[in-house]
């Protein structure tokens, strides 16, 4: 309606409760003159009462209470019990009718005994908990006299919805909110959206209401389609996180009832939230399960897993991202004429549904200001996308900050040229997967994946770094001792929730010393081993769907499963520097500002450690230094030198220092 029409119809309405309250308290009147045994108010009375089926007749929206009691099943008798006690609250004269009618001035309050007596059509079922009354909670029986001379109160909620103003009940803050925003759907999700609706239209009409489920990762296109699904039926939407639902089934019994009770009031569905409750406990689970068993009325889940549904008939829908020829259309509108023919490699890195991708383009935009060229705007979208995956990712793994260039890597050529073929892998793989069609052949294997195998120090990190650098993504190291669990199912969940978060940006994945979770399957000996292979190959294929680049690092190559290498794509092997690679590190391992004083490169590659182990000596070296306020020194890098083979467990021979000072 228009605002015109909603102030018309309120005062329209209003003039409806009044008069259907005034037929009450003449109802109420009668009952008084004939208990007094005085004459019964002139036949003609009656008929001075407006008409009621006129005023409704003028109203192009049925007033609020023929759809209060059509909604509910409401008797007559029922809908006069509903108006004594909203009378009450909204004419003092009718409060004082109470009293006189129950012959007791403190009685100035409706009671069932009262209601029994002095209106129409009674039935001893109005006031049984099953009957719509008290089963909705309309009425609340507020004393502690027996059921038929308790006071009556009206519920609040109600009373209000009587008069017009239709607003969430305050019971259910904290629960429910309501879901308005409106986002234009991509075709291939507005397809599935007019696909939902003809499911959920021919089950309705069947006389149920099944669940309708959206699954996937993108939980915001979830979201995004259920209220199209929605808007396009005419239904509000609300939406309940999972976490909020109680645990205690008395408290859910309530929650349902009045949610239900809502959903009638405001013509809503429930979109019941459970992509943060993935890995919940098996209480909220049960409690999840027993929500969606006692509600009755329209309900749409969104999750990241499909979940099986016993209690109830179900409709599941899965959701990808919008596809890249989706995602280019959407970075050409958002971007208008700032566009800067950075789309191609965006739509390369970046997998993001309608509204991340909104969002990007909108802050970076706002910082655009002071920047000049589509250089430095390239940079601030493409900087725009990384960060907004971080806050996930952040949570789940270590984000290293990447600063190494290919100069500062000391590698046999051949190891050098297949890091360069993995980093043109992900530059080009939209071109050959979708232009070139090698996507179309199969989906399986479009993962880039690499093994780094070498020993500690020899320059793994060193090469995700340089990498991540290279590409500009963002780099995290999976810390395995909060992926790996002893429960069952749960490792497949920490690496499903890594996989998930990445997903977005694309970020590199770095699986350091992974030989602790790649090893070699084992045996079926017991159901531990069970898991721990289902568990393996749960992780092939994450790898095998993964968008962005993971890398494993390990010390040891034999103790990787031969599955496993078939399915990783580049396997780099980092052997321990030679004499003259090991020099070369020497040389490029102080940075420009730090002073130093006669040091011989040559001598200093005598030490028979990897680069890392290098590193360690030089940092120690600079700090020992700086403490003398001297250059780095030779001694200095001595004594550096002895800590480090001590932490090694390592002698330091005369061979490898000899001629040093």
């Amino acid at each position: 309606m228009s605002s015109t029409e909603t102030i018309n119809w309120l005062e329209s309405n209003q003039r409806y409760l009044a008069a259907a309250v005034a037929r009450v308290r003449w109802l109420l009147e009668n009952y008084i003159a004939r208990s007094q045994d005085a004459a019964t108010p002139a036949a003609d009375s009656e008929l001075s009462l407006p008409d009621f089926d006129g005023m409704q007749d003028e109203m192009k929206v049925p007033p609020a209470l023929e759809t209060l009691c059509q909604l509910f099943g409401l008797s007559p008798f029922e809908r006069n019990i509903l108006l004594l006690c909203a009378g009450v609250e909204l004419d003092s004269a009718l409060a004082l009718r109470c009293a006189a009618a129950q012959d007791d001035s403190r009685k100035h309050y409706p009671t069932f005994s009262l209601a029994l007596a002095a209106l129409p059509e009674a039935h001893w079922s109005a006031l049984s908990p099953a009957g719509p009354l008290r089963y909705w909670r309309m009425l609340e029986v507020v004393s502690s006299d027996n059921l038929t001379t308790s006071a009556l109160r009206l519920d609040e909620r109600i009373l209000h919805y009587l008069t017009g103003l239709n607003y969430t009940d305050e019971r259910l803050r904290g629960f429910i909110e309501p879901v308005s925003l409106q986002v234009a759907l991509v075709p291939s999700h507005h397809e599935l959206a007019q696909k939902a609706i003809s499911a959920w239209t021919k089950a309705a009409e069947a006389e149920h209401i099944p669940v309708l489920q959206f699954y996937g990762p993108d939980v915001a296109s979830q979201r995004a389609i259920a209220t199209a699904v929605c808007s396009i039926t005419g239904v509000n939407l609300q939406t309940m996180p999972a976490q909020v639902i109680p645990l205690d089934p008395r408290e859910s019994e309530a929650l349902v009832r009045l949610w239900e009770r809502e959903a009638r009031l405001t013509h809503s569905a429930l979109l019941l939230d459970c992509a943060d409750n993935d890995n919940a406990d098996r209480t909220r689970e049960a409690a999840v399960s027993r929500l969606i068993q006692d509600l009755s009325t329209a309900v749409i889940m969104t999750g990241k897993e499909q979940r099986a549904i016993p209690e109830r008939s179900s409709i599941s829908f899965e959701v990808q991202k919008p596809t890249s020829e989706e995602q280019r259309f959407l970075w050409q509108q958002a971007l208008g004429t700032e566009n800067n023919g950075q789309i191609e490699s965006l739509v390369s890195q970046f997998n993001l549904n309608a509204s991340a991708l909104h969002s990007i383009c909108d802050e970076a935009l706002s910082h655009k200001a002071g920047h000049n060229g589509s250089t430095e705007f390239g940079k601030i979208l493409w900087n725009t996308c990384r960060v907004q995956a971080r806050p996930r990712l952040d949570e789940l793994a270590q984000h290293i900050r990447s600063t190494p260039l290919w100069d500062d890597l000391v590698l046999p050529e051949m190891q050098r040229q297949l890091l360069s073929e993995i980093a043109a892998h992900v530059r080009r793989r939209l071109k050959v997967y979708e232009t070139w069609g090698f996507g179309n052949r199969s989906s399986r294997g479009l993962g880039i994946s690499a093994l780094f195998v070498g020993p500690s120090g020899t320059g793994k990190t060193m090469a995700a770094e340089v990498l991540a650098n290279e590409l500009r993504l963002d780099l995290y190291r999976i810390d395995l001792s909060q992926v790996v669990s002893k429960y069952i199912g749960e490792t497949e969940k920490n690496l499903r929730r890594v996989f998930d978060a990445a997903e977005d940006s694309g970020s590199i994945l770095l699986f350091d010393e992974a030989d602790a979770l790649f090893g070699k399957r084992s045996e079926v000996k017991d159901s531990h081993d069970r898991y721990a292979n289902i568990e393996i190959s749960y992780l092939l294929q994450r790898m095998e769907a993964y968008r962005g680049l993971a890398i494993l690092t390990t010390n040891m190559k034999e103790a990787i499963d031969t599955a496993f290498l078939r399915r990783i794509r580049f396997v780099v092997q980092f052997p321990f520097p030679s004499l003259e690679q090991r020099a070369e590190i020497w040389r490029r391992i102080f940075p420009a500002d730090t002073p130093t004083e006669g040091l011989n490169m040559e001598k200093l590659a005598q030490l028979n450690v990897a680069g890392g182990n290098i590193r360690n000596i030089a940092l120690h070296a600079a700090f020992l230094a700086a403490d003398a306020d001297e250059p780095v020194r030779m001694k200095h890098l001595l004594r550096a030198a002895r800590v480090e083979y001590s932490k090694l467990e390592k002698p330091l021979t005369d061979t490898e220092i000899r001629g040093w000072i």
